[in-house]
């Protein structure tokens, strides 16, 4: 039999969709998506905490969780920062989505550099594949990761609301 992982589950209508905020009962996030994808967040949650029965309940602001992502879209860039975050994943993953979160809003890195700056240079293109499954996405600023020549790339929320969230951190990007 599965070990239970019981998750609060909020939802946050947003300037570019409804953001799903998933917390465990101690308050920290352990996902964040857009409810157009769910499915797939719900998915990753599932590989990476394997031999865990992922329990979901809804709850109004689990943590103060969803407070802060409320003040992040209304200007408060920096309310999101502090959260503390929870994930599964590999060791090499948890390792690329600690050093997004250093990447300082209105800065864009690329995967080149994300790469470098977790100590594995050769292996860009697996840290985009662990940036791909980012499973908090805005908190851990997935978005922040563009083209070694500037330009967007792939985004798990699409590429438009990859830009909006640039534009509303202060980036630019082409």
């Amino acid at each position: 039999m599965a070990v239970p992982l019981d998750l609060l589950v909020d939802r946050l209508a947003t300037p570019i969709g409804e953001l799903v905020v998933v917390a465990d009962e101690a308050g920290h996030l352990r996902a964040v998506d857009w409810s157009d994808y769910e499915d797939r967040m719900r998915q990753l949650l599932r590989q990476q905490y394997a031999g865990h029965e992922a329990r979901f309940a809804p709850v109004k602001n689990p943590g103060g969780l969803t407070k802060a992502f409320q003040a992040y879209f209304a200007g408060d860039l920096r309310a999101i920062d502090p959260l503390p975050v929870t994930t599964g994943g590999t060791a090499f993953q948890r390792s690329v989505w600690e050093e997004l979160r250093r990447v300082p809003c209105g800065e864009t890195i690329s995967y080149r550099t994300l790469a470098t700056r977790i100590g594995r240079p050769t292996a860009v293109r697996a840290a985009g594949h662990a940036n791909g499954s980012n499973p908090i996405s805005v908190a851990i600023p997935c978005h922040r990761v563009i083209g070694t020549n500037g330009s967007l790339t792939g985004y798990g929320g699409g590429i438009e609301r990859k830009r909006w969230l640039l534009a509303h951190e202060g980036c630019t990007v082409s």
